[in-house]
């Protein structure tokens, strides 16, 4: 493997700053929703569990789908990139 300058590191870089906004926002909601209105949290949303269990795995899961759609964007960019440093050549 070779190792040095990554051509899509500023690419990932952006993509990684944006995901994470996107991220903190849904949390700091989660977070402001428990300390505002903590009573809320109780609040039956599906199948007998309450808004908090609900949110908890939401978060659980889209953290996962996040990561899952990171690393497809930085592979496609990567694969987009050779192909165009490798034309160049």
């Amino acid at each position: 493997v070779e190792t040095g300058k990554d051509p899509a590191a500023g690419y990932k870089s952006r993509l990684g700053m944006r995901l994470f906004c996107i991220y903190s926002t849904f949390y700091v909601l989660f977070v402001v929703i428990n300390l505002a209105q903590p009573s809320v949290m109780e609040t039956e949303v599906v199948a007998g569990l309450n808004l908090a269990v609900v949110y908890g795995m939401a978060l659980i899961v889209s953290a996962l789908v996040l990561a899952l759609w990171y690393d497809r964007a930085c592979r496609r960019e990567e694969v987009r990139l050779n192909q165009n440093n490798q034309v160049e050549r």
